[in-house]
């Protein structure tokens, strides 16, 4: 079993199951590396933020390292099949959008996301988004509504008392 393969597998096997969208992120993952010169992420040398929330993310997560609680995957939800990708060590970042395939059953899909050059499936661009801040640690403060304990980034002024977001009551006027 080759190395692709075997990365293959070990995605298949954080995910659950084989399917079309775990190819679409093992595909970019993998495209990603080539392009950039990128290997596995131990701290937050590379970031990646998905546009989407779906399958490929997992491939993300296994290949690049890149996790939600390490800080260095970060999403921007738009439900389009795109990755940006950064590296950090050389600056470099772009942004992988999956071409558009037309009507196709899952297993004529599946074999073309396998099969297709990369090239052909990702359409390269230079992301919108800057190189993402490095994850930062907040101290933890007490809500004065409910005590629990939270995040200062997460507390809103409320009546001059510090309340987390379960708590918060927003102000909804603005037209």
């Amino acid at each position: 079993m080759d190395i692709q393969e075997q990365l293959w597998q070990k995605c298949v096997g954080f995910h659950g199951h084989e399917c079309g969208g775990l190819l679409i992120g093992f595909r970019a993952a993998l495209y990603a590396m080539e392009l950039l010169d990128l290997g596995y992420s131990a701290d937050e040398e590379v970031t990646c933020i998905a546009e989407n929330d779906a399958c490929g993310v997992d491939a993300i997560q296994v290949i690049l390292g890149c996790s939600v609680g390490k800080g260095n995957l970060l999403f921007k939800l738009r439900g389009k099949q795109a990755f940006n990708f950064y590296d950090r060590k050389t600056g470099k970042s772009i942004r992988l959008l999956l071409r558009e395939t037309g009507p196709m059953e899952k297993e004529e899909k599946c074999r073309y996301l396998k099969e297709q050059p990369a090239e052909k499936l990702f359409e390269i661009k230079t992301p919108a988004q800057e190189f993402p801040e490095k994850a930062r640690i907040f101290r933890s403060v007490r809500c004065d509504c409910c005590k629990e304990v939270t995040s200062e980034n997460m507390i809103r002024l409320q009546d001059g008392k510090q309340v987390c977001l379960d708590c918060f009551s927003p102000y909804s006027r603005f037209l």
